[in-house]
């Protein structure tokens, strides 16, 4: 389901819907607050959340991709967790690139498991377990962020510069999973993902921000061997905000022709991936998605789509640097 409209008012100016739903909001936050205060099982392992405060897209998989990377470089064997949203297996389950399939572990798992050791499980506790019994010296938890199961000793929050905290409400009044102020005291560190002007707006607008250490973080999309500028290009994406990605596109130089959204975590049928593909040969243009998507599509439709990746790229490491450093000398 697409999020509603008044989600991304001001938040001097919520909505009157927003004020609508307010009753329904307090009691999502006092749910909330109270599974948040049990404490959470230790597996032997420390554990960093990768974690957000709003429903949707918001960076948390490209900043999981990214610390994979970083921590390959320095030698240590950390496995990502995730509950695998949209996969059938209950797991705990070490994810195959070459034989899962999307439906089996979910997209975002699917992804991240060409770059890492990634363990799919509905239950994070079990899952945790498993990842230390198969080595892993640190846990990266995707999402789960509100969570109480296992115990987080750290965690990162994501934050889409160009969406803030929309009109500032919780859940169903605003895109809120919990209040603003009680999501970041729980963490240790926030990477606002957005270009320079984007961040300043976000952080004016939310100088609470403040409380926790911050870092700058884009999002660059990666060569893709075929040149983009001047070309026609016909994009579809189903990610929490499609429009970033065909932003993307335009900032690569692609002259976008037509552009196609669709929920997140969309299940591609093979008859629309067809009609799409047929759309772009009678316009002579590429037809392009993203990495996420592009596992969900059918297998022997993906040659005819071009994948274009991003990486996340923080202004600074430092502070994640530090705060890893913290996590494997507990």
């Amino acid at each position: 389901m697409n999020p509603p409209g008044f989600w991304s008012n001001p938040p001097d100016r919520p909505g009157w819907q927003a004020c609508l739903l307010s009753p329904l909001a307090a009691i999502w936050t006092g749910v909330t607050a109270r599974r948040i205060s049990q404490p959470g099982e230790r597996v032997g392992a420390p554990v960093l959340c990768i974690g957000n405060l709003s429903a949707g897209g918001t960076g948390k998989t490209p900043m999981v991709a990214a610390l994979m990377e970083r921590l390959s470089q320095r030698g240590i064997s950390a496995h990502v967790l995730s509950r695998g949203y949209g996969g059938r297996i209950k797991g705990p389950h070490l994810v195959d690139p070459l034989e899962d399939r999307a439906a089996d572990v979910g997209d975002e798992p699917l992804m991240l498991a060409a770059r890492g050791l990634v363990w799919v499980a509905k239950d994070r506790v079990a899952g945790a377990r498993a990842a230390v019994a198969g080595g892993a010296n640190l846990i990266i938890m995707d999402d789960g962020f509100q969570n109480p199961g296992l115990h987080k000793d750290a965690a990162i929050l994501t934050v889409d510069a160009s969406a803030g905290f929309g009109n500032g409400r919780v859940i169903p009044a605003g895109p809120l999973r919990e209040p603003v102020a009680a999501g970041l005291a729980r963490a240790d560190l926030a990477v606002l993902i957005g270009a320079e002007a984007e961040l300043q707006t976000t952080l004016a607008a939310w100088p609470m921000l403040s409380s926790v250490p911050t870092v700058a973080a884009v999002l660059e999309p990666l060569q893709t061997g075929l040149p983009m500028r001047g070309e026609p290009v016909i994009a579809f994406a189903g990610i929490g905000r499609p429009e970033k990605f065909f932003n993307t596109l335009r900032g690569m130089g692609a002259d976008l022709i037509a552009t196609h959204a669709f929920s997140d975590h969309h299940a591609f049928a093979p008859k629309l991936i067809r009609r799409l593909i047929a759309e772009a040969r009678a316009r002579d243009a590429m037809l392009v998605t993203t990495e996420k998507d592009a596992v969900r599509l059918p297998a022997s439709l993906r040659a005819e789509v071009l994948t274009v990746q991003v990486a996340l790229q923080p202004a600074d490491w430092a502070p994640i640097d530090a705060l890893i450093e913290r996590l494997m000398a507990t």
